[in-house]
């Protein structure tokens, strides 16, 4: 079968997410098939190489064709390709890797749960808060509160903790029981003339305002990305976690960390709230747990609320939450080899290394473009924010079209950059393992591509 088959094939049978389906099946959206990948760059059917500068979606973290982790999965496979873990079943993969992801994580962290996407691990946090609550006698305790702008997934409920109007559209959602306080995005404050830490206060003062009005005995947790993803790869203002934090525990509100994006090294740092110095009670992880050779997430539960879930046991039973591929074998395998990577080849210190030789040339590059509003970045997250006026930072008045041209002609010109779904933010977020050149290739190829726009 050829090339050309197989794009028909595609557009005739399958559903690609995040896509404008009608204008893909006309023809009007080209379809990219990928065909072979090593190291950061990615090679697809027509033999055209690109760098991918955001590691899939942010998940190919150690890089592609990584021989440990293949051989890993191999021999798995081989040996043993599926038993579930139902009623205290096991596999020496999933105890591995239960035993390295608690070890690696804050100390007060005692228990992971298995899943298979960011997006179902965030379901099972909300589901075992509530389930906590109800435990220790609180049962009104239910509301999640999420941000504007914030993304945590595109279920029922992980659709309606997505603080982002294009999930909700059309889809019945959000659904009762889900609020959204202020995005901690600075660059769209409305007062220009706030500064980082007032910006951050009033974030804190919208909280707690919404916190009081809700009533605080029904609220159960605060769920947040360390840096907002998808919705603009924004790092937080300054002091705006340590405001957070002490606004969730004066009011007993659980927070779950969704680090699907930021863990395992992204951030220089295993984990984004060691990066920032805050406490979870749960936390959220996915992408760079196996660097996406194989689907896997988790849900870390701290002492406090799985020892509760524990002893509840005795009292009602056993936890009736599970899935088939719940620490499935291959997946765990995958994972166990690349955490040893990323230790071996000493990947967390290299990722900031080059995270800062990278963020400190975008911003001697082009800092001073006229239509460059916004420069910011933490660890391996970048980002790029367009807009037509710079003096008064006036955006474009169809927003999102900008970035998706430039995403377009960068991939023609061989870079995989992404066109964030909020607003025309550009974003990067290449693998730990990439090199000084291709840094330097990456962001030559920008302003390149910028030029040809804007011509």
């Amino acid at each position: 079968m050829n090339n050309e088959s197989y794009e028909k094939l595609d557009r005739k049978n399958f559903i690609h997410p995040l896509t404008h389906l009608g204008k893909f099946e006309r023809g009007e959206i080209p379809n990219r098939i990928m065909e072979s990948a090593s190291g950061v760059r990615i090679k697809d059917s027509t033999g055209k190489e690109y760098i991918d500068a955001f590691a899939g979606l942010y998940c190919v973290n150690v890089g592609y064709g990584r021989k440990e982790i293949i051989d890993a999965i191999k021999k798995q496979a081989s040996q043993l390709a599926y038993y579930h873990s139902y009623y205290g079943n096991a596999t020496e993969a999933s105890i591995k890797l239960s035993d390295m992801i608690i070890d690696r994580s804050p100390n007060n962290m005692k228990k992971i749960y298995f899943g298979l996407t960011g997006s179902d691990a965030n379901e099972t946090n909300i589901k075992l808060l509530w389930h906590y609550n109800n435990l220790i006698g609180k049962s009104k305790k239910k509301k999640i509160i999420s941000r504007i702008g914030g993304y945590h997934g595109a279920g029922i409920l992980t659709g309606s903790l997505t603080g982002m109007k294009n999930y909700h559209k059309n889809f019945d959602l959000p659904i009762s029981g889900i609020i959204h306080t202020e995005a901690a995005h600075y660059f769209h404050r409305n007062n220009l003339d706030q500064t980082e830490n007032d910006f951050s206060q009033m974030c804190g003062e919208k909280l707690e305002e919404m916190i009081i009005n809700e009533n605080p005995d029904t609220i159960a947790g605060f769920i947040a990305e360390p840096v907002m993803g998808n919705g603009g790869l924004v790092p937080p203002p300054k002091n705006y976690w340590s405001i957070i934090s002490k606004i969730l525990k004066k009011y007993d509100i659980a927070f779950i960390a969704d680090e699907v994006i930021t863990a395992f090294g992204r951030l220089g740092k295993m984990f984004g709230v060691e990066y920032y110095d805050i406490e979870a009670d749960m936390i959220t992880i996915a992408k760079g747990v196996t660097s996406a050779y194989s689907p896997l997430s988790g849900s870390i539960i701290s002492d406090k609320i799985s020892q509760v879930i524990i002893d509840g046991t005795d009292q009602y039973g056993a936890l009736n939450h599970g899935s088939t591929y719940s620490a499935h074998p291959i997946s765990c395998a995958a994972a166990v080899a690349n955490l040893n990577l990323i230790d071996n080849k000493n990947l967390i210190d290299s990722g900031h290394l080059i995270a800062n030789y990278f963020n400190n040339k975008l911003i001697e590059k082009l800092s001073d473009h006229h239509l460059i509003g916004d420069i910011r970045s933490a660890g391996l997250l970048s980002a790029l924010e367009f807009v037509k006026d710079k003096k008064d930072r006036k955006f474009f008045d169809k927003q999102g079209q900008f970035a998706q041209e430039l995403a377009s002609i960068m991939a023609k010109n061989g870079i995989l950059a992404r066109a964030m779904p909020s607003g025309d933010t550009l974003g990067f977020a290449p693998a730990l393992c990439l090199t000084e050149k291709d840094a330097d290739i990456i962001i030559e190829k920008t302003i390149l591509s910028i030029k040809e726009i804007t011509n």
